[in-house]
């Protein structure tokens, strides 16, 4: 039976909660990952997704509707647009001066080294979450693992019963 520790990847990339949110994304931009643990003390306090970002943005939400501009509108709208801008611009600005510690997760699932992947598979499954930090002994982080590791797990430990099935 695989374990976490046997899939999971050691020493991850880790923030503290003082990091602002736009250093996060760039260490999630830069390590091409979608989640960074935050840590304080070598423990985990909480967890920073890319959803989590995106958040931020307070996206509108889009329709269908058509809207054709009338010929004033079409004086109106650069004017429009130029306010909207400056709006998008301060929010931005808004957003990079933001702290992780504001916006991170903290209720964190966690795994530990010796938990059968299936474990960490249901997890994730009834969270409906993509990965877990993995800690250890005092409940320092050692590792994290994601659902394409848990995947890889599965296939390599389906693949070597398969294996032994035929010797």
């Amino acid at each position: 039976m695989l374990t976490v520790d046997d899939v999971m990847t050691k020493n991850p990339i880790t923030i503290s909660p003082e990091t602002s949110v736009s250093d996060a994304a760039t260490v999630m931009r830069t390590n091409r990952i979608g989640a960074v643990p935050v840590t304080k003390n070598g423990k985990v306090v909480g967890i920073i997704t890319e959803t989590d970002l995106l958040r931020l943005l307070n996206v509108d939400e889009i329709t269908d509707d058509l809207w054709l501009p009338s010929p004033l509108e079409v004086i109106e709208l650069p004017i429009r647009e130029a306010i909207n801008w400056e709006k998008t611009k301060k929010a931005l600005t808004n957003i990079s001066e933001t702290l992780v510690t504001d916006i991170m997760v903290t209720d964190v699932l966690v795994a530990r080294p010796d938990d059968e992947i299936e474990a960490a598979a249901a997890k994730m499954l009834k969270k409906k979450i993509a990965r877990l930090p993995v800690v250890g002994e005092n409940d320092l982080i050692v590792g994290i693992v994601t659902k394409s590791d848990l995947i890889w797990g599965m296939s390599r430990q389906h693949g070597a019963a398969k294996g032994s099935d035929t010797e």
